[in-house]
């Protein structure tokens, strides 16, 4: 083989490589030993554990998500081989929770929107690992994650993230923007939890939810 021809085939093996990275962002928490001791005082360990939709059940389950969500996936956060890490939070032997992160396009870049949850799928606490937004510090404040405190997909399956409206009255739509300025991303911070609590019922809770979804109000 000649070596413009070697090099047409290594140039080949670099783009492929890169192009399939390109296709499945990953959201993992930045130092985990640290930030799960934080989002879960009391823990001792953790295990991750990986999924994926394309494992989990291709075209059809990447389908039946959007459905949930009401929306289509789209973009390199959302291709269907995006590797989704599930923290497995322990005291001793005894499971006591999870950590979980997803990706979504904000207005100026990715935002990363981690949600900590007890067994049953309750949000106990909403963190903004990553944000580039002029209203990062009202986000990503206390104040602001404390109003996702105590919700579950059944509460965020009333809200409409295309058209941006309440299908049903529930504490999602008593959820108060901290920047006016920064509509986009606050939009986008709560499409990435009902996303979020989508994919966690999908992979670890065995759809507990699915009933309330399928019994939503028909438009």
């Amino acid at each position: 083989m000649k070596y413009w021809q070697v090099a047409w085939v290594v140039m080949a093996m670099v783009l492929g490589a890169e192009s399939s990275a390109l296709g499945a962002v990953g959201c993992d928490l930045n130092d985990p030993d640290r930030d799960v001791a934080r989002l879960f005082p009391g823990s001792t360990g953790y295990k991750t554990v990986y999924v994926s939709i394309d494992r989990g059940g291709g075209e059809q389950l990447l389908r039946e998500i959007e459905d949930r969500l009401g929306d289509r996936f789209q973009g390199l956060f959302e291709t269907i081989d995006v590797p989704y890490t599930v923290y497995e939070i322990y005291r001793g032997s005894e499971k006591i929770g999870y950590i979980h992160g997803v990706n979504q396009k904000g207005q100026y870049g990715g935002i990363q929107a981690f949600l900590s949850l007890d067994l049953s799928g309750t949000i106990k606490t909403f963190y903004l690992q990553k944000l580039t937004s002029k209203a990062a510090r009202q986000l990503r404040s206390p104040e602001f994650g404390r109003q996702f405190e105590g919700l579950t997909l059944a509460d965020f399956y009333a809200y409409d993230v295309v058209n941006l409206q309440p299908l049903a009255e529930t504490r999602v739509t008593r959820i108060q923007n901290p920047a006016l300025e920064a509509q986009t991303d606050f939009r986008a911070a709560l499409r990435a939890v009902k996303k979020n609590l989508i994919l966690m019922d999908e992979f670890v809770f065995g759809n507990r939810y699915l009933p309330v979804f399928s019994g939503r109000p028909k438009q």
